[in-house]
C-alpha cells in the first residue's frame, strides 16, 4: 500500500494533508563533507546488513541505521532522536491515512466478490490469443487497490484456470498478470511506495498519478504480453507440470475441461465464488467504479490544475477539495460501503468487520514507511543532503538517473522495494528544489522503477511467485526476475523520454 513537517505547508499541488519535511540542513554542519558521506554510507550499510544478514525487521533496521548515521556524523544524541521522531511522526500522519483507506477498499472489493466479478466478466469476453492481454488489463485494474501479495493470491487461481481451459502455458498467462500487478504497485499511487516517495520529495500527487499511468500502460504491455512470448520459450510450463496438476491453486477448474482444452474461452462463470445464504452478487459496474473512483477524482484534479491556472477560480477550489487524496479515497470507501458491502447482502457489522480486518495487515507497512521518514529526516538534518546536492551539481549528473541508480542498488542489496524507495528518496531529496513540478513527479517514478529492478532470492516476492507457480529457482530468475528488470529499465526509459517534453 509522503512526508513533510507538520508545521510547514506543502507547495501548491502537493499533498494537501501532509506537511513537508524540512529539506534544509543545519546552518553549521555537524562534520566535514568526507565524514558526512561516510555517515550516509555506513547508515545505509547498517540498514542493509541488519535486514539481510541479521534478519531484523526493516522497521527496527531503519531506526538503528538512523542512529548509526547520526552517530558517525557526530550529531548530539538528542538531535538524532528529535530528527528521527519528527520524520517518523510527519510521515505517519500523511501517508498512514492514505494507506489505511486504500487497504479498506481492497479488502471490501475482495470479500464482497467484486474482484471475482471483474475477472469473470472480462476473461470470458476474449479468445485465447487475447487472454494474455486481458490478464494484464485485469491485473492492472485490480492492482490499483490491492497490495501485490493480495493480488497474486487472488489471480493465481485464475491464471491456472485460464491455462487449463485454453491450453495456454502458465507463463503466457501468468507473466502478463504479474506485470500488471508489479507495475501498478511500483509506479501508481495510492500504493505505499509511490506515496512515500511523493511525500518525502514533496511532489504533486495528481501529476505523479497522471504521468505514472502514462508510463505504466506501455510498460505493462512490453513487460507483460510481449515479454511473455519469450519467457514461454525459456520456461515452458503447463498446468499438467505443476504440483498436483495445478489443482491446488486452481481448484475451481476441477470438474470440467483439462489442460489442452478446446481453446474456447467460455465457461469461466465459476470464477464467481458460490454465494453464502443471503448474499447477492456485486455488479460489474459497481466494482469498477469502486476501484477507479479515487483515481479519477485525483486525475481530474491534476488535469484541472494544468488547464485552470487561476488558483482562486471556483472550479479549481471545488476540484482541489474532491481531488485531495484523503478526500478521494474516503469518498471511494463510502461508495464501497453501500455499493459493495450492503448491496452484496453484507450486514453493517460485516462491512465494518471487513474494513477493520484490512488494518492489521498494513500496520507493519506503515511502521516501515514512517521509519523511512525518520531515516530521511536524520540524513537531511545531519547535512548529508547538501553534500549530495553539491556533488550531483558538480558532476552534472541527472537527478532522475541518480534516483534510479540509488534505488537499484538498495533494491539489489535488501530485496525490499519499499526500503529502496525510502532510501533513494531520502538521498536525492535535497535535489528536489532544483526540479520543476513535472520533473519532481518524474523523479518519484524514476525511483519507483529502480525499486523494482531484478528481484532475486532476498526478495519475499521472488519466493511467493516461485511457490505459487511451482517453479525452480532458475526458472523463477528466467521469468519473474527478468520481468521485473524489464519493468525497471523500460519504465525508466519512458521516464527519461517524458522528461524531455514536460
Amino acid at each position: 500500500m509522503t512526508l513533510a513537517t507538520l508545521t510547514a505547508a506543502l507547495p501548491a499541488g502537493a499533498l494537501p494533508s501532509a506537511a513537508r519535511l524540512a529539506d534544509e540542513a543545519p546552518e553549521a554542519p555537524y562534520a566535514g563533507n568526507g565524514q558526512l558521506v561516510a555517515a550516509c554510507l555506513l547508515g545505509i550499510l547498517a540498514v542493509v546488513l541488519l535486514i539481510t544478514v541479521v534478519k531484523l525487521h526493516p522497521f527496527l533496521s531503519l531506526m538503528l541505521g538512523s542512529a548509526v548515521l547520526g552517530a558517525v556524523a557526530t550529531m548530539p544524541p538528542g538531535d538524532i532522536v528529535t530528527s528521527f521522531t519528527t520524520g517518523f511522526g510527519s510521515t505517519t500522519g500523511s501517508v498512514g491515512v492514505l494507506i489505511a483507506l486504500g487497504a479498506m477498499i481492497g479488502k471490501i472489493l475482495e470479500e464482497s466478490g467484486g474482484a471475482n466479478k471483474i475477472v469473470a466478466t472480462l476473461v470470458g469476453k476474449v479468445g485465447p490469443n487475447g487472454l494474455p492481454w486481458m490478464m494484464a488489463a485485469i491485473a492492472a485494474i485490480l492492482g490499483l487497490p490491492l497490495f501485490f501479495e493480495v493480488g497474486v493470491v487472488l489471480l493465481v487461481p485464475v491464471v491456472i484456470l485460464v491455462a487449463r481451459r485454453t491450453g495456454l502455458s502458465v507463463m503466457k498467462v501468468g507473466i502478463p498478470a504479474l506485470a500488471g500487478l508489479s507495475v501498478l504497485h511500483g509506479l501508481v499511487p495510492p500504493h505505499p511506495g509511490p506515496l512515500t516517495a511523493i511525500g518525502l520529495l514533496g511532489a504533486d500527487l495528481g501529476r505523479t498519478l497522471l504521468y505514472g499511468i502514462l508510463i505504466a500502460i506501455p510498460t505493462v504491455v512490453l513487460a507483460g504480453p510481449v515479454l511473455a512470448t519469450f519467457v514461454d520459450r525459456w520456461v515452458p510450463k503447463h498446468v499438467a507440470a505443476l504440483p498436483g496438476g495445478g489443482s491446488a491453486a486452481g481448484s475451481a477448474a476441477v470438474g470440467s475441461g483439462g489442460a489442452g482444452g478446446s481453446g474456447d474461452p467460455q465457461g469461466f462463470d465459476e470464477l464467481d465464488a458460490p454465494l453464502e445464504p443471503g448474499r447477492r452478487r456485486v455488479g460489474f459496474g459497481s466494482a469498477i467504479v469502486a476501484i477507479t473512483l479515487p483515481v479519477l477524482l485525483m486525475l481530474v484534479d491534476a488535469i484541472t490544475k494544468l488547464l485552470v491556472t487561476d488558483e482562486e477560480s471556483g472550479i479549481r477550489k471545488v476540484v482541489d477539495v474532491f481531488g485531495t487524496p484523503v478526500v478521494a479515497l474516503l469518498i471511494a470507501v463510502i461508495f464501497c460501503y453501500f455499493r459493495l458491502g450492503l448491496a452484496s447482502g453484507m450486514t453493517r457489522m460485516q462491512v465494518s468487520d471487513s474494513f477493520g480486518a484490512s488494518l492489521p495487515g498494513i500496520a507493519g507497512i506503515i511502521l516501515i514507511v514512517a521509519a523511512g521518514g525518520g531515516f530521511k529526516q536524520t540524513l537531511v538534518d545531519a547535512g548529508v543532503g547538501d553534500v549530495i546536492k553539491d556533488w550531483a551539481t558538480g558532476v552534472n549528473l541527472s537527478v532522475l538517473l541518480l534516483g534510479w541508480l540509488v534505488a537499484v542498488l538498495i533494491r539489489l542489496g535488501t530485496g525490499s522495494a519499499t526500503v529502496a524507495t525510502i532510501t533513494a528518496a531520502g538521498i536525492v531529496g535535497p535535489l528536489a528544489s532544483t526540479l520543476t513540478t513535472s520533473h519532481l513527479a518524474l523523479l518519484v517514478l524514476a525511483i519507483g522503477c529502480g525499486s523494482l529492478f531484478f528481484s532475486h532470492v532476498n526478495d519475499a516476492g521472488f519466493w511467493l511467485v516461485k511457490e505459487y507457480f511451482g517453479l525452480t529457482v532458475g526458472e523463477t530468475i528466467k521469468s519473474w526476475s527478468v520481468m521485473e528488470t524489464v519493468i525497471s529499465v523500460v519504465g525508466f526509459a519512458l521516464v527519461m523520454a517524458l522528461s524531455v517534453v514536460v
